[in-house]
């Protein structure tokens, strides 16, 4: 039932194969999810009243929304001047359709934009993450969480790196991809050279004997923190193409940090 206080009037849907919500199909099938959201023009899912939010305030350009009573509470007025069809489902109903028991009450489909050159996204950031062979959705979406929270300007994220509007990735970063400028680039190491020539200063965070301390790093204009995925780390050739290899140091008998963990920490002392 709509609340009556509220001027947007949903189309109810009572049907889980409506072609009307079809970009919410079988959200929990991730090989699924990836063909169609790589189709044609390409769109993305994101879940839940915080992070459509951010969405609402993004470029990404809106397709539908899929609601229950309560994501329509939630969100209220703030789609009622959406130029994209507002969708209203029971509960059930929003668990048939997605595939499995979504309880965050609302679910928004966008699609993507072009993807950006690297200098357009990085122009005008003091402070920029790189991610090389980030392949957990997780794990992304938290480092972009980080990067907002310590002032990082712009992504940079190599061609192994997974998708960061993966609906998981998007839901972790709290909105954050959203908001911050991202590149994809086809190989780290080509990227570093491309960065050292804008004047950017690579810093490859590793844990290997020989790094130095991160915290003897000056913070200045114009720096990349580099990271690589959890267990093999960065390859040999964007270790090599990296100005400096900075670690964290940690007590005897522990290796490394988890990846968003071991970003949060370099770029809380970079950060300007």
């Amino acid at each position: 039932m709509v609340p009556r206080t509220l001027k947007l009037q949903p189309e109810p849907v009572d049907d889980p194969n409506d072609r009307r919500v079809a970009d919410f199909f079988r959200l929990s099938d991730p090989v699924l999810r990836r063909q169609v959201e790589a189709a044609g023009d390409g769109f993305f899912v994101a879940e839940g009243a915080l992070v459509i939010r951010q969405l609402l305030a993004s470029p990404y350009p809106l397709r539908a929304v899929l609601v229950t009573t309560q994501g329509l509470a939630a969100l209220g007025e703030e789609l009622a001047g959406v130029d994209a069809p507002v969708y209203l489902v029971s509960q059930a109903l929003m668990s048939a359709v997605t595939g499995f028991h979504f309880h965050r009450g609302a679910l928004a489909s966008a699609a993507r934009l072009p993807p950006p050159a690297l200098s357009t996204v990085v122009a005008g950031a003091d402070l920029v993450l790189m991610a090389e062979g980030v392949t957990d959705n997780e794990n992304l979406g938290a480092l972009f969480r980080n990067a907002a929270a310590f002032g990082v300007g712009a992504v940079v994220l190599d061609a192994t790196t997974a998708d960061p509007l993966y609906r998981r990735s998007v839901r972790v970063s709290m909105g954050q991809v959203l908001r911050l400028p991202h590149a994809r680039v086809p190989d780290a190491a080509g990227a570093i050279a491309q960065l050292q020539g804008l004047g950017y200063e690579v810093l490859a965070l590793t844990p290997v004997a020989g790094a130095e301390d991160v915290r003897s790093v000056r913070p200045r204009p114009m720096q990349v923190l580099l990271v690589g995925a959890e267990g093999p780390g960065l390859t040999e050739p964007a270790l090599r193409a990296a100005d400096r290899r900075v670690r964290i140091a940690m007590a005897a008998g522990v290796d490394s940090l988890n990846v968003a963990t071991a970003a949060a920490v370099a770029l809380h002392h970079l950060a300007r």
